[in-house]
């Protein structure tokens, strides 16, 4: 239903597009033209009226006593036709046609003859499209043209993604002012201020001659208190840059002397008299101290991305909650439907999120439409982002990362006959694309995959026969190559896996004749397997995730008599902590409700950005 329009509201507008209908018109006929705008070999006829009330510059040109005021022609440089044709067409139809490869130089025009209705739009159009190619340059655009918005939106978009920004070699041809404006946000998303230090002693290298002078005015916006102070002493007091600059040096020793309890005397004004201010003498007040303000290389504020926690991230096809152990805590992290319900999750050494499975239908691609879903959290926005679908639809598999890729094995083919797999899906993070991998020696489903140092494991499962498997095989991507290593105690599918304190854990899952309860640990240095403390109920998908030194076990599925007295498989949604002093299994929470239907993972994640539940 339309929102009724306010009679005043809708004459004025009415009245707006007669006028600027009648303009355009008089425009197209050459009815009371009386300038023309002479660019290069162009020429615009229009009308000084309307430009005068659309453009400050114009309107102060007329109304002068220069001898362009009287003039019908009048020369503009440092323009191109064809960008100040599409400035007067907006002018006189409040259209324009504005692309990522004529907004700067439209934005520069408008910000040069002072049209600030152009100006606002190529501002939303900018921040709308900022992106990590462009971002530097907008930055450097919003702060050429004083656009404090855009300068501001650009740089907030630089903060946020600070560390990937900075492998950009466009970073390092800011100018010393530029980078002060960003390193000096409160809202820079770095774990470690050493980052920052590294980041400008990098810049600096570069353009050594030049750059170095400016060091101890940018000193001032790095916080070498958020640092540990043998960071200071080895890295930052040793560099070859800091210890040949006597300013430099004297600039950390009152940070040290801080660090001791020796702040700078803070000077406050303080009247003289009781009766008021001081005099006035010789343009100073008497009586009164100059306030001076604690140095910049004193602050200590936190940066925003130094609130990162770790949680246990459980995504389910409803969303996404992050739970704190320590605080007993839960924060929303994202509603989704995009997750499909039987999905495998996964997270990188650098944190990164992916998860896979379900089926997708591609309508377009009409010899396969069918694929799975891959989706990557997006820590920023807290939403999943769409990325390139796994091309061969398939359940029960495992997923796995070592440089650079991510790989996806085994399973069963979600299509009629459900072959169990050997192939093996590789994922570039660099290129964004599926290939395959070595295939595993055997086809399997149902098994564990876990990362380590650059090598894949995969652990268990069962077989095309559909037996439990006790094989154990590691992938070396860089020499393409899988080997066996010592198999498992008990046979397992279905299973918790996790690698905590340099050693592989699995627990319980399925056997051939049923559940168990047992686990075992794989010391990878040794390649053996021994017995660890067992779990206090037999279950199938218990999940598993090492955190902070600490072990927990998830949910899964266990075997419960119900009110009739029937053994029924029953969803479990607590969560248990094993002791590492007493080796024993402790109950934390009887019932997450969160932990239904979901996969778990040990993540970082800024609370910063969550909602407490």
């Amino acid at each position: 239903m339309a929102l009724p329009v306010d009679p005043a509201e809708e004459l004025r507008l009415y009245q707006q597009t007669l006028l600027q209908d009648g303009l355009n018109d008089m425009l197209e006929h050459d009815n009371f033209i009386d300038c023309v705008l002479k660019i290069k070999d162009k020429e615009f006829p229009c009308h000084r009226l309307v430009l005068a009330a659309c453009s400050p510059y114009f309107r102060t040109m007329f109304l002068s006593d220069q001898e362009e005021s009287k003039k019908r022609e009048i020369n503009l440089e440092d323009v191109e036709p064809e960008v100040m044709g599409k400035i007067l067409r907006y002018i006189y139809t409040s259209e324009i046609d504005i692309t990522e490869q004529n907004v700067q130089d439209i934005f520069a025009v408008a910000n040069m003859f002072q049209i600030p209705s152009i100006f606002t739009v190529c501002v939303s159009f900018l921040q709308k499209r900022l992106c990590l190619s462009n971002c530097l340059a907008i930055f450097r655009l919003g702060l050429m043209l004083d656009c404090p918005r855009l300068a501001v939106a650009s740089r907030d978009f630089l903060c946020d993604r600070f560390s990937l920004i900075t492998r950009d070699e466009d970073f390092y041809q800011l100018s010393p002012d530029e980078l002060i404006a960003i390193i000096s946000s409160d809202s820079l998303n770095v774990e470690k201020e050493e980052l920052v230090f590294e980041t400008v002693m990098k810049w600096a290298a570069k353009e050594k001659q030049n750059r170095v002078k400016a060091l101890p005015v940018i000193f001032e916006s790095i916080r070498f208190r958020l640092m540990p102070p043998d960071y200071v002493k080895d890295h930052v007091e040793a560099h070859a840059e800091v210890k040949s600059s006597p300013e430099l040096l004297k600039k950390l020793k009152v940070v040290k002397e801080a660090a001791e309890g020796k702040l700078p005397v803070v000077k406050k004004k303080k009247p003289s008299s009781k009766d008021g201010p001081g005099k006035e003498v010789n343009g100073e007040v008497e009586g009164e101290d100059e306030e001076e303000a604690l140095p910049g290389i004193l602050n200590d504020t936190m940066r925003f991305g130094m609130f990162l926690a770790d949680l246990i991230f459980m995504i389910s096809d409803t969303g996404a909650v992050a739970y704190d152990p320590d605080n007993n805590e839960c924060y929303f992290a994202s509603l989704s439907a995009q997750i499909p319900k039987n999905h495998i999750s996964l997270v990188t050494k650098e944190n990164q999120i992916f998860v896979a499975g379900g089926l997708y239908y591609n309508e377009e691609d009409k010899e396969d439409p069918l694929s799975s879903y891959f989706l990557q959290f997006d820590h920023l926005d807290s939403d999943w982002l769409g990325m390139p679908a796994v091309p061969s639809p398939r359940c029960l598999f495992g997923l796995g990362e070592a440089e650079n890729s991510i790989f996806l094995i085994g399973g069963k083919e979600l299509k009629e006959g459900e072959q169990t797999l050997d192939s093996v899906l590789c994922y570039d993070r660099l290129s964004f694309k599926w290939g395959e991998s070595d295939p595993i020696p055997y086809e399997v489903y149902g098994h564990a995959v876990i990362s380590q140092d650059d090598l894949v494991y995969v652990i268990g499962g069962k077989g095309a026969d559909k037996k439990c498997l006790k094989k154990m095989y590691v992938y070396n991507p860089k020499k393409f190559e899988w080997k066996e290593l010592a198999p498992l105690k008990t046979a397992r599918s279905l299973f918790g896996a996790t690698l905590h304190q340099g050693k592989i854990i699995v627990a319980a899952g399925v056997t051939d004749t049923g559940l168990t309860s047992t686990v075992e640990a794989y010391n990878i240095a040794t390649n053996k397997w021994e017995a660890f403390t067992e779990f206090p109920q037999e279950r199938s998908s218990l999940s598993l995730v090492s955190m902070k030194g600490t072990l927990y076990a998830i949910g899964g599925f266990a075997t419960i008599e119900n009110d009739e007295g029937e053994l029924v498989p029953t969803e479990m949604t607590d969560i248990w902590r094993y002791n590492e002093d007493t080796k024993k299994w402790e109950g934390m929470l009887r019932e997450i409700r969160y932990a239904s239907g979901a996969t778990f993972l040990p993540v970082r994640l800024n609370t910063l950005r969550l909602t407490k539940i």
